[in-house]
């Protein structure tokens, strides 16, 4: 359970044939059919025997109470390339409704806020979480990010590892982030399925689980996979085994979706047929190899991700974005040829052999390059300044020339990873229709002085820096002493 406040009702202000024989006294003889028996209709498997129930768990996220509201004269970076001096966003119905200048007009009704001197910018979008699956504290029990028991564990799904009372949900809240993608680990060639949440409390995964959002499988190439099995004297132990290993799996999936298809379509003819086992490790690669679900690649070398291109293509599947990446500035040109985006640090460089070419320009030559760029966390603490690392990483481009503009970059912890998660329809931009996810920053969101001083989600009111009616904690942290305002 999370506590908001002093009463509920603060809260709830921002609203919500029988048949016979006929005889004659005699024996009574049968009738002749006039046709013959219609077959009995083949019984339907319960939904989870059925391979098409890898649609997955139903969210019951509901969002929170709000009320119409404008946001005047603030500077507004819409995450769609405009910054907007002077700018006005309203929301209504958790949507927003409008944008644009001084001139924009604002409904009757709307309560009205002074945002002079403030910035507005789309909730910030963290495409690389552990938080719930690795929450605060670190111990053991909690420990529930990788299944490191298999090199293919697609068969396991992070959202059964979510522990909702994480204290990092809030922290996160508090520097801005109103999305998260919480991926499994990277021990395996493959982790698992990612899981998308909207950053609310709740006493539920369920409830925060963001409604429509497709789910990812994480994917691992590089030391990772290959250092965790191979002590054990089982494959994979070297790059090569690494790719035997998807390639082998990806043969097992097309084999499984094809006897799964050829099932369906003998039933749609009426012939007698068998349904295949549900096998929950093929059921998601298969899901990839239809397109259901996105493929989140950990791949921190330009010619591992050039090599996983390969794989990719030889079995009919799009990867959607390569994580940590720091080599991607050598393979620029190939990414943006393949539509692949890159989630990345500015400065998280040689701490590993495959990190060691890391550049804090990379993410800069990317976009000079044409190529998707997205900035990411894969930290507890990084998640709490993604505006901090993204204006890490721009500096970096311009101090060598490239002129990446604000407008441009704040689409890297917002648009560009909603687009990745397969949300972009939803959220990570300020247009009319979309979520009323918003920050409110004291000031320029890209100055290490900036802090997010309300968070909107879903157009209501989640997280007020001034306010400690909306700063909620998790049970977990009730009782502890120096829980104030987070700053």
């Amino acid at each position: 359970m999370t506590r908001w406040g002093t009463t509920a009702a603060a809260v709830s202000l921002l609203a919500l044939g029988l048949s016979a024989c006929a005889t004659t006294g005699t024996t009574a003889k049968p009738q002749a059919s006039a046709k013959p028996a219609e077959k009995a209709e083949a019984k339907p498997l319960p939904k989870g025997l059925d391979g098409e129930a890898s649609s997955g768990f139903p969210s019951t996220y509901a969002p929170l109470p709000s009320r119409p509201t404008a946001f005047v004269g603030a500077t507004v970076l819409t995450a769609t390339g405009q910054q907007i001096d002077n700018g006005v966003v309203v929301v209504q119905d958790g949507k927003i409704v409008a944008v644009g200048g001084p001139e924009t007009a604002i409904p009757a009704g709307v309560t009205t806020v002074d945002a002079k001197g403030k910035w507005i910018t789309p909730g910030i979008i963290d495409s690389h979480s552990h938080l719930g699956v690795y929450p605060s504290p670190g111990v053991s029990a909690k420990s529930d990010g990788n299944e490191a028991t298999d090199p293919n564990t697609a068969q396991v799904w992070a959202e059964h590892s979510v522990w909702p009372q994480d204290p990092g949900f809030n922290r996160a809240r508090a520097g801005g982030v109103t999305t998260l993608q919480i991926l499994p680990g990277s021990a395996n060639l493959f982790g698992g399925r990612s899981v998308t949440l909207k950053n609310v409390p709740s006493t539920t995964m369920q409830g925060m689980k963001f409604p429509g959002a497709p789910y990812g499988l994480k994917m691992a190439c590089g030391e990772n996979p290959k250092r965790v099995y191979g002590s054990k004297n089982r494959s994979p132990s070297t790059a090569m085994g690494n790719v035997f290993g998807y390639r082998k799996a990806w043969i097992d999936a097309a084999d499984y979706a094809r006897k799964w298809d050829d099932y369906r379509a003998k039933k749609e003819k009426g012939e007698k047929a068998d349904a295949p086992k549900r096998d929950l490790q093929l059921e998601t690669l298969a899901g990839v190899l239809k397109g259901e679900i996105l493929v989140q690649n950990h791949c921190y070398r330009g010619d591992e991700m050039a090599v996983m291109i390969d794989v990719a293509k030889e079995f009919g599947y799009k990867i959607t974005m390569f994580h940590h990446a720091v080599e991607s500035y050598k393979v620029a040109p190939l990414l943006a040829k393949e539509g692949i985006c890159s989630a990345t640090w500015a400065s998280w460089t040689g701490f590993k052999m495959e990190s060691l070419d890391g550049v804090d320009s990379n993410a800069a030559m990317v976009w000079k390059a044409g190529a998707c760029v997205v900035i990411h966390s894969d930290d507890p603490i990084m998640t709490q300044r993604l505006n901090q690392e993204a204006a890490i990483a721009m500096t970096a481009g311009n101090k060598i020339g490239y002129g990446v503009t604000r407008a441009e970059a704040i689409k890297w912890i917002t648009a560009n990873p909603a687009k990745a998660m397969g949300i972009a329809d939803k959220t990570g931009s300020l247009e009319a229709g979309k979520a009323g996810d918003i920050v409110v920053w004291s000031s320029d969101p890209f100055s290490v002085y900036a802090k997010a001083e309300q968070v909107y989600i879903d157009g209501a009111l989640t997280y007020d820096r001034n306010d400690k009616r909306y700063q909620p904690k998790s049970d977990f942290e009730l009782g502890q002493p120096g829980q104030g305002a987070f700053n």
